[in-house]
C-alpha cells in the first residue's frame, strides 16, 4: 500500500468502543509516521454531516463513507457497507474486521503493536461485530458497554490516551454486576414494553440493563414479530439517537431511511433536534416509517384513467 498523506484531523466516531480505539490508534500512527499528533475529533452520523470538511488531508474511522469525503489526501478506514467506492480518496475497507481493527493493522505494520492492544482489539472486534459465539463475547460487552455508559471523552480522558488502561480497569466490575443483576430484570420488563412503529419494527423501551443485550434476546424470542428492534438512546448533548439490531441484515435500510447508517444487523440515527421525549420520537418514527398512502384525489384520478370522456 502507498503510504498515507499527513492527516490535518483524524474524524472518528463517537458512540462506541471501536471509534475511540479507532482514533487513538491513528493518533499515534500519526505521531510515528510525521512526528506530530493530529487533532482528533469524535462525531455522531447526522453530526458529521453537517460539518464542513474544509481540511485538505484527514483520517476518517468507523463513520462509514461520505461521498463529500472523496477527496484527495483523505483516507477512510471502515467496515460498514458502501454503494460507490471513492475515486479520489484512499479506502481502507473490510466488512468482516471491525474500524479498530483496520487501524491496528496499520499501527502493526508501524511497529506500534503490542500484546495489551491484541487483547484489546480483538475483545472491541467481538463486541462491534456482535460476534455472539466467541467464547470472550460477554466480557467484549462489558468493554463495549465502558463507551455507552461513561463516554467516549470522558474515559479518554479517565485514562489519559492510554487505551491499554481499560484492560481489566475496576470499572469492569461495574459493568458486570450490572449485567448480571440489571439484565434479567430488564429483559423482563422491555418484554412488555415493545412499542409497534410498523408492522416490522418493534421501539423497545428499557429502564435498566445493557440495551444491546436486551434487544438481542428479544429478537430470538418467538412470541416477538418484529424483524427489527430499536431503542432511544440520549446523547451527551441533550438530542436522542435510535440504536437499531435485526438477525438478518434489515436494520440497516431502516437506519438509512432516518439519515443514519451501520452494519446490516447493528446501525444507528440520530433524530431531529425537535424529538425531545420517547413520545416524539414514536410519532417521527412512525411518520417516517410507515408509507403515506396516496392522495384520495390521485386514486381517484388512477380508477378513470383510459376512460374516454362521453361525446
Amino acid at each position: 500500500m502507498a503510504p498515507l498523506p499527513k492527516p490535518d484531523v483524524i474524524l472518528t466516531h463517537e458512540s462506541d468502543l471501536d471509534g475511540l480505539i479507532s482514533g487513538v490508534l491513528l493518533q499515534r500512527l500519526a505521531e510515528a509516521e510525521f512526528g506530530v499528533r493530529p487533532r482528533l475529533e469524535a462525531w455522531n452520523y447526522h453530526g458529521l454531516r453537517q460539518r464542513p470538511l474544509h481540511e485538505p488531508s484527514a483520517w476518517v474511522a468507523d463513520l462509514a463513507l461520505d461521498p463529500r469525503m472523496d477527496r484527495p489526501n483523505w483516507v477512510i478506514i471502515d467496515h460498514h457497507a458502501f454503494d460507490t467506492p471513492p475515486r479520489n480518496a484512499v479506502l481502507i475497507h473490510d466488512p468482516h474486521k471491525s474500524a479498530g481493527r483496520l487501524c491496528y493493522e496499520l499501527c502493526q505494520a508501524a511497529g506500534l503493536g503490542s500484546p495489551e492492544l491484541d487483547r484489546l482489539v480483538h475483545l472491541s472486534d467481538v463486541a462491534d461485530l456482535f460476534r455472539d459465539d466467541d467464547p470472550d463475547f460477554v466480557v467484549a460487552t462489558d468493554y463495549a458497554n465502558l463507551v455507552k455508559i461513561y463516554g467516549f471523552w470522558n474515559l479518554l480522558t479517565l485514562v489519559e490516551g492510554q487505551i491499554e488502561r481499560l484492560l481489566n480497569h475496576p470499572l469492569l466490575e461495574v459493568m458486570a454486576v450490572k449485567r448480571q443483576v440489571e439484565n434479567p430484570i430488564g429483559l423482563a420488563w422491555s418484554r412488555s414494553n415493545v412499542i409497534e412503529i410498523t408492522p416490522t419494527v418493534g421501539l423497545v423501551e428499557t429502564v435498566v440493563g445493557n440495551p444491546n443485550l436486551i434487544v438481542h434476546a428479544l429478537l430470538d424470542d418467538p412470541a416477538i414479530r418484529y424483524s427489527v428492534l430499536m431503542t432511544a438512546v440520549r446523547r451527551g448533548n441533550g438530542s436522542l439517537a435510535v440504536s437499531l439490531r435485526s438477525r438478518h441484515g434489515e436494520a440497516l435500510a431502516v437506519a438509512e431511511r432516518l439519515q443514519g447508517g451501520g452494519h446490516p444487523n447493528a446501525a444507528a440515527a440520530t433524530l431531529p433536534r425537535s424529538v425531545r421525549t420517547t413520545e416524539d420520537a414514536v410519532q417521527y418514527l412512525r411518520q417516517v416509517l410507515n408509507p403515506r398512502p396516496e392522495p384520495a384525489l390521485n386514486r381517484l384520478n388512477d380508477l378513470f384513467a383510459g376512460v374516454e370522456p362521453p361525446a
